[in-house]
């Protein structure tokens, strides 16, 4: 395969951009067991501010960042020390007559090409840089301005539309540490004036609530908003969280060749910590299989066993087999750059070709996936693969599933079999394969039957995890 040359930087950028992303999702993901910091806001507009740097090889960078008013509440100028009564009026300044205050109004990025000539740039007293270009960006989550980024070099037309674009799609994932470092930041400041009062313990209990709420929103985002409408397909998905958050997830997604990628998972613990990995393991499921000629260019020097084989040459090799490579090198990952967190993730993924029914999967320790038909169950794949993150360079072989007109795959995370009633009776996966023996006539059914089934036997009682259904049905084509 050939690359011309803006393919290969334009490549090289979106890797930029998932190492920035993924450095920043690293430091987060250690607040998580250590949220009680209150440099948390500081520390992370720092980092923010480097790897925007790094990313657009910007020379300095500025950051405010705004409550619900549009009001700056912090801010990390690109000067040296500052009194409060100084950093207040350049702030004031700036946002009044300068481009960080015309992006903060008109809620879009600006581009400066030479600020020499665009009214847009004010030049502050005293600053000790030359600043000719710059790239100011709102950082936004559900359309609330969190905060404006603003870049900036000492040469002219250093920042160009397609770093403009780049930093565009880099912000909503910016906008999603900034989001949580505020809920990790107001809970070190509610526990530390927990003692003075128990009306602030209820203030705390209320604002604890409303963050969690937002992160569930937040994380309500990773689950895909709308399945893919095939021609002769159905598919159907079920999602009820134990808890705001959770660490179970399911992904359907069309690859570049074409495929469908599905994916059932769910990431080991509960809480903040398994949701922040679940949003991580989402990521690089994504970044990998869904960016199938950048995951090529990564590994295409590198010999791993995925089902047998090495796949060391990429010219003879389908895109299938390379976007199942996704769950080595998520692993990869994970056990590397995460070992002390001790994190990982049962993974169902499976390749489809809708085309001609055929399912390429592994089974990395994830519960067994069964294939249903109009007699009941066709056939169970249980794992093919170790849990996802336990360890680096570990094998993963692929199966592979031929789906006929009417057959119904059906995936499921281990909340159902382990929901239990009132009197701590199981639901068990004996009761859940009877169940999905009796024929269905669509997947809506399906899940329709296994969901009123499963909280009928939950009734009062509490749900102890996460609990995600997932099938998916080749439509008998309709004879005339």
């Amino acid at each position: 395969m050939v690359f011309d040359r803006e393919e290969i930087t334009r490549l090289r950028q979106k890797n930029a951009v998932f190492q920035a992303l993924a450095t920043l999702f690293e430091d987060f993901i250690q607040l998580a067991g250590t949220p009680h910091r209150p440099e948390v806001i500081n520390g992370l507009l720092q980092k923010v501010v480097e790897v925007s740097t790094e990313l657009t090889g910007a020379e300095h960078g500025s950051l405010f960042l705004l409550d619900r008013s549009g009001m700056v509440t912090e801010s990390l100028l690109a000067r040296g020390h500052l009194s409060p009564k100084e950093k207040a009026t350049i702030v004031d300044t700036v946002l009044d007559k300068g481009l960080a205050g015309w992006v903060r109004r008109n809620q879009q990025i600006g581009l400066v090409d030479d600020t020499a000539t665009d009214e847009r740039w004010l030049t502050v007293p005293n600053q000790p840089f030359t600043a000719r270009s710059a790239l100011s960006v709102p950082i936004v989550s559900a359309e609330r301005p969190l905060a404006i980024l603003t870049l900036m070099h000492s040469q002219p037309r250093h920042f160009t539309s397609d770093v403009a674009e780049l930093m565009r799609l880099t912000a909503s994932q910016l906008a999603l540490v900034l989001e949580n470092a505020n809920l990790f930041s107001r809970l070190d400041q509610s526990l530390a004036s927990l003692a003075k009062a128990k009306h602030e313990i209820e203030l705390y209990s209320n604002a604890l609530d409303n963050q969690l709420e937002k992160g569930r929103q937040i994380q309500k985002d990773f689950l895909p908003f709308r399945l893919p409408a095939l021609q002769q397909w159905e598919i159907k998905a079920f999602f009820h969280p134990a808890w705001q958050v959770a660490g179970d997830f399911y992904d359907v997604f069309t690859l570049p060749s074409g495929h469908i990628g599905l994916v059932m998972a769910d990431v080991c613990d509960k809480g903040v910590g398994s949701a922040l990995f679940m949003a991580l393991f989402r990521s690089l499921i994504r970044l990998f299989s869904g960016q199938a000629q950048l995951s090529r260019m990564a590994i295409d020097t590198e010999k791993q066993v995925v089902g047998g084989e090495a796949l060391a040459s990429p010219a003879r090799q389908s895109d299938h087999l390379y976007a199942l490579r996704t769950i080595a090198l998520t692993n990869d990952y994970i056990a590397q750059e995460h070992a002390r967190m001790c994190m990982f993730a049962t993974v169902f993924f499976g390749v489809l070709d809708p085309r001609i029914g055929t399912l390429y999967y592994i089974n990395a320790g994830h519960e067994p996936v069964y294939l249903i038909d109009s007699n009941g169950i066709k056939a169970t794949y249980s794992t093919t693969g170790p849990a996802v993150g336990l360890a680096p360079r570990m094998t993963f072989h692929y199966e592979l599933v031929q789906m006929d007109p009417g057959d119904i795959l059906f995936a499921y995370t281990d909340g159902v079999t382990e929901a239990r009633s009132p009197e701590g009776e199981l639901f068990s996966k004996g009761r859940l394969t009877k169940l999905i023996s009796i024929p269905s006539t669509s997947v809506a059914e399906l899940i329709r039957q296994v969901q009123e089934a499963l909280f009928n036997h939950i009734g009062i009682a509490a749900q102890d995890d996460d609990i995600t259904l997932l099938a998916i049905q080749r439509v008998e084509a309709m004879t005339h």
